[in-house]
């Protein structure tokens, strides 16, 4: 067992500790490690939750989807003067600007050794030519070409990542990376639980272009429209922004007969309600609901893009389609739709793929390891 050590982990949003890291926390805290969370929108129930996993925690101000310079100095500084301030041994930042500013601050102060853990590529690699996405990508290019010499590891979520930053020449040289499998999932959590007697497909995801919720309303459409006793569910919040369906579009969607159920705190119940679950997003780190689904013994449709395709084996658990093709997706829902029990077999080798793979408890252990906490 490493010695113990006083561990930082920094992330873009604070509700992502519990809903995502808790068990890597509950895990450090078990080896004996102290643990610091930092993060923005650190309110009094996240805080109370760190605290009973035995974390420390601290808000930061962090703007994680805004390019203003002056916003990315205060974030900088923040967490500069915490690093100062509690001396940690080991730093862990997850997404591009909490990797970023914990690279930059954990090299000026000497910090031992920095993780950087790219949970995606985001809006800014995510293809496109629109002004915003050119110019998030062009910053974040020149900040990862800087921040990322001061890392002692850089991990990755799935290998096009890696590759892409090898090709765009963003690794420094003499730095490892490692890529895991995603985040894992809690397989005891998220168990498995008895299909639907009717075919029934889910999409969770928030309502934007890239995750591909424009081909699923389309498909789901034409389903509805020739198997109307098919249930098509979507979960997921509604912002109204230039990347997101429209409150028409949303509305038409609710017409045809889909079942839009907002946002949920626990998934779970939408998944048991579901024979297949399908995401056809334009890419991604792991997609960590497809994993839950995966958990539950779900079939999967996803799409054969970075991130997404390493989730499913083509025809065994899942069907992959073609990233931004409404098409071929509905030709995946109309197999299931016509194959009731298609589902149920590949929704079992869902489960045990999760289990050999992307258990939480494994990856967890594979991440310590490398970042030398194991």
């Amino acid at each position: 067992m490493a010695d113990q050590k006083l561990v930082f982990i920094v992330a873009p949003f604070a509700p992502s500790f519990v809903d995502f890291r808790g068990a890597l926390i509950a895990e450090l805290v078990a080896r004996g490690h102290s643990v610091v969370a930092v993060a923005p929108a650190m309110d009094d129930r996240v805080a109370g939750a760190l605290r009973n996993l035995g974390a420390e925690p601290h808000e930061i101000a962090l703007q994680n989807a805004s390019l203003n310079p002056l916003s990315f100095v205060q974030s900088f500084r923040g967490l500069r003067a915490l690093i100062r301030s509690k001396r940690p041994d080991v730093v862990i930042g997850y997404a591009i600007k909490p990797a970023i500013i914990s690279s930059l601050a954990g090299a000026i102060e000497r910090v031992g050794r920095v993780i950087c853990v790219i949970t995606g590529v985001g809006y800014a690699f995510t293809g496109g030519r629109e002004p915003k996405r050119v110019l998030s990508r062009a910053a974040a290019f020149m900040l990862y070409r800087v921040a990322l010499k001061g890392s002692a590891g850089i991990v990755f979520l799935n290998p096009d990542d890696r590759r892409l930053f090898r090709q765009m020449r963003l690794l420094p040289k003499g730095i490892p990376t490692h890529v895991l499998n995603g985040e894992g999932v809690d397989t005891r959590y998220f168990s498995p639980v008895p299909f639907p007697r009717a075919p029934s497909f889910l999409m969770i995801a928030r309502l934007l272009k890239d995750k591909g919720i424009r081909e699923f309303a389309q498909a789901a459409k034409r389903i509805k429209a020739a198997h109307p006793e098919v249930r098509v569910s979507l979960v997921g919040p509604f912002y109204p922004s230039p990347d997101s369906l429209t409150r028409n579009e949303l509305d038409e969607l609710i017409a045809s007969g889909i079942d839009y159920l907002g946002p949920l705190d626990d998934v779970r119940p939408a998944i048991a309600a579901c024979s297949v679950y399908v995401l056809p997003s334009y890419r991604e780190g792991t997609p960590r609901s497809v994993l839950e689904a995966m958990s539950m013994g779900r079939a999967i449709i996803t799409t054969d893009a970075p991130g997404c395709r390493e989730t499913v084996v083509n025809g065994r658990n899942g069907i992959l389609v073609r990233p931004r093709d409404a098409d071929s997706l509905h030709e995946a829902m109309l197999r299931f739709a016509r194959e009731p029990n298609l589902a149920n077999k590949m929704g079992r080798i869902s489960r045990e793929l999760v289990e050999a793979r992307y258990d939480v408890r494994k990856v967890n252990a594979n991440l310590l390891e490398f970042a030398g906490l194991a």
